[in-house]
């Protein structure tokens, strides 16, 4: 590869890199190539991206994101993919568990491919023990979703109080008038 062409792999990184606010850098190594195209074919019904990239490469890419990414650095070892995500930061490890499920992982054998690393929206994950916090991460739209429940909660709640209020203030009053009505 030429200095030109690895620019130029670098240039597309970053910009994938600044596109995408989420990624996870995964290790592949061991599997077959069936294995990653049917892992890449699975990434790509889900509207996300899996590409293998050297680790210079894609440390040159990172180091041009906004924010600190050195701790990225000790899962740069080994064979590197990149699964990129558009819409949710657990999207990917949710991916990721649904596969290894698909693929019967016994207990002792690791799972590839294995994540390494999560980048989202500048947080950063390292290691594979953090795949499932990742996956219980909520996405914006859920976030957004229980916001406008959590709004709408109170206003339900007086309504409702409302309603079923006045008619027991209409039959309270008028037992009232009745009681006064026969006592005078």
């Amino acid at each position: 590869m030429t200095k030109e062409e690895k620019y130029a792999l670098v240039d597309e990184l970053a910009e994938k890199f600044g596109e995408y606010s989420f990624f996870y850098l995964t290790d592949a190594s061991g599997m077959t190539v069936a294995k990653i195209n049917e892992f890449r074919r699975l990434c790509y019904t889900r509207g996300m991206e899996y590409k293998v990239y050297k680790n210079t490469l894609i440390r040159k890419a990172l180091d041009r994101l906004s924010g600190d990414t050195a701790e990225l650095d000790a899962a740069l070892k080994g064979q590197s993919g990149i699964l990129f995500s558009k819409e949710s930061g657990s999207a990917p490890a949710k991916l990721l568990k649904d596969f290894y499920k698909s693929q019967n992982y016994g207990k002792n054998v690791e799972p590839k491919p294995a994540l390494k690393g999560a980048y989202l929206d500048s947080d950063l994950f390292v290691g594979a023990n953090q795949l499932e916090t990742l996956a219980t991460i909520k996405g914006k739209q859920e976030l957004i979703g229980e916001i406008i429940g959590l709004l709408q909660s109170p206003a339900k709640n007086v309504i409702s109080a409302l309603s079923s209020g006045g008619n027991k203030l209409a039959g309270i009053l008028k037992t009232l008038s009745e009681k006064e009505e026969a006592a005078g």
